[in-house]
């Protein structure tokens, strides 16, 4: 008997709400976690051509840990079109101003380039400090040293 591979429609979809801590963690370990989440491999249903994932909330990003020299030599650049218009920004700089836009940064680049990934990345909720909206219904607390 052969056996047939179930994919989800958009109605079946079950989202629910993941918390990650980032205190202590690289950016990268947390993006993938994030990205991994949202995009919805870590369900035996996973169906790529869905917005099947849990929504994800990420707090204390002020406190990530940065390795190397990269606060003083990682640098994201940013260009509005027009000619003479691009800036850059080092690593320390925006991790003063706004630690929210590195690991949203990671993750979009880690999530599809299309409408679908575009859908994922609403799912993405940073926040700088611990404090975050309580109205979430937290299904899952994960940090990375141990999961519960």
């Amino acid at each position: 008997m052969m056996k047939i591979t179930k994919f989800l429609k958009p109605y079946e979809v079950n989202k629910k709400w993941v918390l990650i801590d980032a205190e202590g963690e690289s950016i990268g370990r947390v993006a993938v976690l994030a990205a991994s989440i949202l995009r919805g491999k870590h369900k035996a249903t996973f169906t790529p051509n869905v917005n099947m994932g849990d929504n994800v909330i990420v707090i204390n990003a002020s406190k990530v840990k940065v390795t190397g020299r990269k606060l003083t030599d990682k640098i994201y650049y940013k260009h509005t079109g027009y000619v003479g218009n691009m800036q850059s920004y080092i690593l320390r700089d925006i991790l003063q101003r706004k630690p929210e836009f590195l690991i949203t940064h990671a993750v979009k680049l880690m999530l599809p380039k299309n409408r679908l990934g575009r859908k994922m990345i609403k799912g993405l909720k940073v926040y700088s400090d611990a404090n975050y909206p309580k109205e979430f219904k937290i299904e899952r607390v994960i940090t990375l040293s141990k999961e519960e």
